[in-house]
């Protein structure tokens, strides 16, 4: 009678003493050598979660378990082959490799031919890696069944709070409770290492932990994007419909690279609104607002906008100070001198994922090197970081500063509209990123709506005229010079 073991991972076959198990040994090999062939970013997410379940060694059977259903559907519809094949390679005796949820936790009877054996006829119907339908819907762990992975760090009580971001931290604490919401979506914005994507996790944790099972679902609208056309290719989008729909909180980051993605767009648009309806809370994060987000369709920047609108600013001196104390918090066996935290809150000003990286990298240089941490090593160890930071002018947050200075929307600075209250701001935002920013003309052109490097050259040469003649408009210029120089 053909015997299938249940492993929680202690498989009882012919092993000879002191030798690895053949399954686990094989599985271990199987991984290593899948996440090498298609990268580590696609294994991470979709095969790593797998575990194997049971070995039935007499038939040749294997059982893996995928964490939900849409995971085992989509693992069986792209990786069935290559398991099959990878097991096949390993362990020749291996007829079959079922894929199953996580709730089909007992033993099952599993049948499959050997491909050699099956009928001509029927060679489509039985492929490398047969797929197990579960009897059942698969039980909710804490975070639910259909959950993505949330970083551990990312928590409500490792934010630290300042002006420049209180709005867009009370609004995730205020989704997160659960309770009824007088907004819906949230729509964070603001430039990278400000702090998004921690508030979005954080709303994660705090949700799950006040709802056990609740399904939480984040992701980046790069993978959002890549995963719907996936399903589209294998004409399987509603599986993936279902997955997402069902969330209790889905959250999106970084939304502005869907731009210009009509299909991508078109399924987006329908997933807000049906969790919108539901009463499920949905959370997106761009760079920008959602008024100056280019090539988003206009029905889908008015949902965004018809919830809360929170911006989360770069941080001021105070704030970075308050994150570099609370960093060390962490590390309590470490000596920074008061100096060197304030040399770090003044000079490290571009984000706050740079201001803890250096912190870090100050601390680790320490530690390897056996020196103090005082002022003169800080200033060697970051002399790169610090030159960086001394002058480095972003043409998007030239943009930003013009376009809020003369109350126009930030997409006018790409649109091609010619009316002299657009287009003077436009030329002055080009002859700031000519002497602020070390990108060449054909690069400032094609920031500002893809213009030839010959516009560029006449805005320059324009407001450079006018700054002689127009005393106003020279000081407008002098002052947004001062406000992006710092």
């Amino acid at each position: 009678m053909a015997r299938e073991v249940n492993l929680g991972f202690a498989y009882q076959g012919d092993v000879s003493d002191g030798a690895l198990d053949p399954a686990e040994a094989a599985w271990e090999a199987i991984r290593a050598s899948l996440r090498k062939s298609i990268g580590a970013r696609t294994f991470d997410g979709w095969l790593k979660p797998l575990t194997l379940a049971a070995f039935d060694a007499e038939e040749g059977h294997v059982r893996l378990l995928a964490p939900s259903e849409f995971m085992a559907s989509w693992v069986r519809t792209h990786f069935a082959d290559q398991l099959g094949h990878a097991w096949r390679a390993m362990l020749p005796q291996i007829s079959t490799v079922t894929i199953e949820t996580a709730a089909e936790a007992a033993p099952r009877a599993m049948f499959a031919a050997p491909a050699e054996a099956a009928p001509a006829e029927a060679a489509d119907e039985a492929p490398a890696v047969a797929a197990a339908v579960p009897a059942s819907a698969p039980a909710a762990p804490s975070a639910g069944a259909g959950s993505t992975p949330l970083e551990p760090r990312y928590t409500f009580d490792s934010f630290v709070v300042g002006k420049a971001n209180e709005v867009a931290y009370n609004a995730a604490r205020t989704l997160a409770e659960g309770g009824p919401l007088a907004f819906n979506p949230l729509f964070l914005h603001g430039g990278t290492g400000l702090g998004k994507t921690h508030l979005m996790h954080a709303i994660g944790h705090e949700y799950v932990a006040r709802h056990p099972g609740a399904r939480v679902v984040y992701m980046s609208a790069e993978k959002f994007m890549f995963e719907f056309v996936a399903a589209m290719r294998q004409k399987d989008t509603f599986s993936f419909k279902q997955w997402l729909r069902a969330a209790d909180v889905l959250m999106i980051d970084d939304v502005q690279f869907i731009s210009g993605k009509e299909s991508t767009q078109e399924e987006f648009f329908h997933t807000m609104n049906e969790l919108i309806s539901g009463g499920r809370r949905l959370v997106i994060s761009a760079d920008r607002s959602p008024q100056d987000l280019d090539g988003i369709e206009s029905r889908i920047l008015s949902r965004l906008s018809w919830g809360l609108v929170a911006d989360v600013n770069p941080a001021d001196f105070e704030l970075r100070l308050n994150i570099i104390l609370k960093k060390l918090e962490t590390m309590p066996q470490v000596m920074v001198p008061s100096d060197v935290v304030m040399f770090l809150a003044k000079r490290i000003s571009a984000s706050v994922r740079e201001l803890e990286g250096a912190l870090t990298r100050v601390v680790a240089y320490a530690n390897l090197s056996g020196k103090p941490i005082d002022l003169e090593f800080t200033q060697a160890t970051l002399a790169d970081l610090l030159r960086a930071n001394q002058r480095r002018v972003t043409i998007d947050e030239i943009q930003r500063r013009v376009s809020d200075h003369y109350r126009i929307r930030q997409s006018e600075m790409g649109s091609a509209r010619r009316a002299r209250e657009v287009a003077r701001p436009r030329q002055i935002a080009m002859y700031l990123a000519k002497q602020l920013t070390p990108r060449s003309l054909p690069e400032i052109g094609r920031r500002f709506g893809g213009r030839d490097h010959t516009t560029v050259i006449h805005a320059v040469r324009q407001i450079e005229k006018l700054r002689v003649t127009d005393a106003e408009l020279d000081a407008d210029v002098r002052l947004l010079m001062r406000q992006l120089e710092g």
